[in-house]
């Protein structure tokens, strides 16, 4: 557990202490609220769906979830190339402490950043129908959180090149958000398009976020819970395991 503890908290002051890496990372969901949320909002309106900004705003916190957790597994690779791993993995400790502590710290992290990109949704007009239920979208959000950093390490443990990650990343990471429903309603979408929706876990974070912050949930937020929590569970213990095979 003190294994588990200390890397949890070094990725944490590593985010702290990166002021430029914490403001870079808020430009790209700040403009996606702004640019999309006041563009499209007119047109969303009279199409008789409400406030498209309400709308919104759940999904691109859970955008900046995903990319924040997702990517966090670069650093894996980039201790590959360095030679910061093997100093790790050879360290009298258990392989599976240091991938638990390690997706751990990227949830945390990735989980601050979603909420700071909903505290600047409310500066831009969001608006909480419920803030007893904030706990429970504090819970959706580390779900996410820790989902996509299970899954972000997963794929650094088999990738050798950052050229690698960065192309399975796009692969992946475009599809998951574009294919949430984060901007778009689901409903009167073709039966294919909802299909794929419906196997996205992403799609249950976005949906889980909404119920809990505006009350609007489709799936259920029952169903989200267990999707998402489910989905984890698989996902860590496959990246236990890949994580346990590298060679250094």
């Amino acid at each position: 557990m003190k294994v588990i503890y200390i890397l949890w908290l070094r990725q944490l002051k590593r985010y702290i202490r990166s002021k430029s890496r914490i403001v870079g990372s808020l430009v790209q969901p700040l403009l996606f609220l702004v640019a999309l949320g006041f563009g499209f909002g007119p047109i969303f309106q009279k199409a008789g769906s409400g406030n498209y900004l309400e709308f919104l705003a759940p999904g691109i916190i859970a955008m900046s979830i995903l990319f924040t957790a997702m990517f966090s597994g670069i650093e894996i690779i980039w201790d590959k190339q360095f030679g910061f791993l093997k100093e790790t993995l050879v360290a009298p400790v258990s392989r599976l402490e240091i991938m638990i502590g390690r997706t751990l710290g990227g949830a945390t992290v990735a989980a601050l950043q979603g909420l700071i990109v909903l505290i600047i949704s409310t500066f831009v007009g969001f608006k909480i129908v419920s803030f007893a239920a904030l706990p429970l979208a504090l819970v959706f959000m580390f779900l996410i959180a820790l989902l996509f950093a299970a899954l972000g390490t997963t794929v650094a443990s088999i990738l050798e090149d950052m050229q690698g990650f960065q192309l399975i990343m796009n692969f992946l990471v475009m599809p998951i958000f574009f294919l949430s429903g984060a901007l778009f309603p689901l409903n009167g979408l073709p039966g294919a398009l909802q299909t794929v929706i419906k196997v996205n876990p992403l799609a249950y974070g976005v949906d889980g976020l909404r119920g809990a912050l505006i009350g609007a949930a489709q799936f259920g937020l029952h169903i989200d819970i267990i999707v998402l929590s489910a989905i984890t569970v698989v996902l860590l213990a496959i990246g236990s395991y890949l994580f346990s095979k590298i060679q250094i």
